[in-house]
This record gives structure tokens, C-alpha cells and sequence, in this order.
């Protein structure tokens, strides 16, 4: 019995994710409002969640690295995305060029704050504070409060088309490129558990390991289907899955993954170790820059426009999915693959309750109470190890 209760309990967030699927088709069912598994609603979630999955990885890292946050990703993208608008539709300039400023721009921005933060050691929450209200400002002023659209079609296609093209062979290039990741998602991991028995490591039970792995694994065949059935796969997912991957690798491959872990568990420790722990905050807060650009990016090609009011609340539901997918508010522990899973999880609450037609202060309230019960959960936790 215990030994059941702890493989629940380390794939907990996944188990939880499923439950609240279920729960909100099993409602929308029943009052005849659709399917939260639709096909184009599934691409809809997609679509909606992509910037939240690419700010909460940039999230994510600062938090494993010292327990901080990022209080104005929201306001970079609403001036990112502003400064596009201007480049792209008012001034014409080619659209490589003008993506290129902006990704120069959110990394100037990472500077800005990192610079503060790591090298003068002003507390991250005035820093980030002042940057919300500053780069919201500055939206407003680049913008002159109105918004702008449309963008160039060519731009467009970049971030909101589907592989392939032709949706008659939607189906069968899905499927197709769907058994090839299956069949490398297989590999990797066998490999990965063989080759850590090898080396004496510790390993998770063989039945824990592969509930863990089958859901996740039916997880991706029935997603493909759903996508197959509409349009066939949307270039964003591949952009966000291209994100997932490298930065998963970086943090779990990687010196500097090991390294940021070592920050957020104990920094003094990890000074004397030899890590050069301002560069590392520094850098941080660089990359966190750099994904907000290109949330901002993806942000605007999916409204075809840009608002100097884009990207409100966008940093309460970056924080939000780390914090649900098992990051500790104390920082040195979290892993990307739970900040995607707690974005999916956030992007399904607001999703089926949209569908089910719930007021939007109340989704506000619902999610606060998701997020608090996450954090309770890892404090707690906390306090047992430590007792």
C-alpha cells in the first residue's frame, strides 16, 4: 500500500492534470456545450497557451536558481510586441530584420534587469516591479494608446500555419511524424534507465516508471489524433517543443543547468564552490528577456495585432504553472517538462471553464486557489523534511 501511494504521489501533478480533464469534459458533456477534446478546441489550447509555455520555461529558471520572480514579462510583451506592430506595420521593414530588433530588445531588457538584481543586489521584486510598470508605460508611449493591425501575411505564416500545408495530408503526415517521436521518446528513455542502472545510479521503481512514461506516451498519440483531424500540426507546437527540448536539455545536461540548481540551493555554497554566482543571476534574467521576445512575438501573430494592454496577467500565469508543476518557491527544485505540465494544467482550467461559461472573476478566484494549494503543498513538504 505504501508503495502505491508513493508512485501516486510522484506522479501526482500528471494524475491531478488527467482528473481535471476528465472532470471538465465530463461538464461540458453533460451540459451540451461541446468537448473540451474537439479537435479545433484542442488546437485552440494550443494556441492559447503557447506564450504562457514559453514565458513559465524563462520563469522556471529563475526560480530553481534563486527563488525569484519575474513580475514584468507581461508589460515586455505588450512593448516587444508594440514595437513590432511599429516595425512591421507602420514602417513596412522586413519582417526578419524587425523580429531580429526585438529579440535584441527583450535581451537588452534581461540586461536591464539583471544588471540591478546580480550586480547591485537590489531585491528582484522592486526590480521587476518598477520594470512592469515601466515597459508598460513605454507600450503606451510606442504605441500612443491605440492598437495596431494587421500584420504582414508573411509574418503571419510563421507562427500560425500547420505541417503540412495541404490539410488533405494532414492525417497521414501526423500520424507518420507521430510514430517517429514515439519511437525516439522510446528509445530515449530505455536508454536513459539502462544506462543509469549501469552506472549504479538510483533508479524509480519499474512500475512507477512506466505508468509514468505510458501516460505520457498516450498522452502524445491522442493529441496527434485530435490534431490530425483538424489541420495537422501547428507550426508553434513545433517552436514550443523545439524550446521544451533545449532548455530541458540545458538544465538537466548541462554544467550550467547543474550549476543553476546549485544557486537555488544554496548560493553561498555554491560561491565557494567556485560558481560565479552573479554572472549565472545575470544570465538568468537575460534568457528571461530573450523567451519573453519571442512569447511577444508569437503573442502578436496569434491576434494579428498589437495592444499596449497585451500580455496582462501573463506573469501571474507564468509564475502560476511553476509553482503547480512542482517548482519550490525556495528555489534548487523544479524540472521544465512540470512548468509545461502546470501551463497545460492552467490552459485547461481556463479553457473548460470558459466553455462552461463561468464568469471571468471567478476563473480569476479558481486559479488563486489552484496556485495557493501548490504552494501550501510545497511549503508543507518543506516542513516534514526538515522536522
Amino acid at each position: 500500500m505504501a508503495y502505491i501511494l508513493n508512485m501516486f504521489k510522484r506522479n501526482s501533478l500528471l494524475i491531478a492534470l488527467v482528473l481535471v480533464m476528465i472532470f471538465f469534459e465530463v461538464l461540458i458533456q453533460s451540459t451540451d456545450k461541446g468537448s473540451l477534446f474537439s479537435p479545433q478546441n484542442f488546437t485552440n489550447i494550443i494556441y492559447q497557451n503557447s506564450y504562457v509555455i514559453i514565458l513559465a520555461v524563462g520563469m522556471l529558471f529563475l526560480i530553481i536558481g534563486c527563488g525569484n520572480i519575474d513580475l514584468s514579462v507581461g508589460s515586455i510583451v505588450a512593448l516587444i510586441g508594440a514595437v513590432a506592430g511599429v516595425l512591421m506595420v507602420n514602417n513596412e521593414y522586413n519582417i526578419y530584420m524587425s523580429m531580429a530588433i526585438c529579440i535584441l530588445l527583450g535581451i537588452l531588457i534581461g540586461a536591464w534587469h539583471g544588471f540591478w538584481i546580480a550586480y547591485i543586489r537590489i531585491p528582484s521584486f522592486i526590480v521587476t516591479l518598477a520594470g512592469m510598470l515601466l515597459f508598460r508605460g513605454l507600450a503606451l508611449i510606442v504605441l500612443d494608446g491605440i492598437t495596431i493591425n494587421p500584420f504582414p501575411y508573411e509574418y503571419l505564416q510563421l507562427f500560425t500555419s500547420f505541417v503540412p500545408a495541404n490539410r488533405a495530408d494532414a492525417y497521414a503526415t501526423t500520424v507518420a511524424v507521430t510514430m517517429v517521436i514515439v519511437a525516439i521518446y522510446v528509445i530515449g528513455v530505455l536508454y536513459g534507465r539502462i544506462s543509469k542502472l549501469k552506472k549504479g545510479y538510483e533508479v524509480e521503481p519499474l512500475s512507477g516508471f512506466l505508468f509514468k512514461h505510458l501516460i505520457v506516451l498516450a498522452a502524445l498519440i491522442a493529441s496527434s489524433l485530435l490534431l490530425a483531424q483538424n489541420k495537422g500540426i501547428p507550426v508553434i507546437l513545433v517552436l514550443i517543443a523545439a524550446v521544451v527540448i533545449i532548455y530541458a536539455f540545458i538544465a538537466n545536461k548541462t554544467v550550467v543547468g547543474r550549476r543553476i540548481y546549485a544557486l537555488g540551493g544554496n548560493e553561498k555554497a555554491a560561491k565557494l564552490s567556485g560558481v560565479n554566482t552573479n554572472r549565472l543571476l545575470f544570465l538568468s534574467y537575460v534568457n528571461m528577456g530573450l523567451l519573453a521576445a519571442v512569447a511577444a512575438l508569437v503573442c502578436v501573430a496569434r491576434f494579428n495585432s498589437a495592444s499596449p494592454m497585451a500580455g496582462t496577467g501573463y506573469e501571474l500565469d507564468a509564475i502560476g504553472s511553476c509553482f503547480i508543476g512542482g517548482a519550490s518557491a525556495y528555489g534548487g527544485v523544479g524540472t521544465v517538462g512540470g512548468a509545461v505540465i502546470g501551463a497545460i494544467f492552467m490552459g485547461v482550467l481556463n479553457n473548460g471553464m470558459s466553455i462552461l461559461g463561468v464568469d471571468a472573476n471567478w476563473q480569476k478566484a479558481v486559479k488563486g486557489l489552484v496556485l495557493l494549494v501548490a504552494v501550501v503543498v510545497d511549503v508543507m513538504s518543506k516542513k516534514r523534511v526538515t522536522n
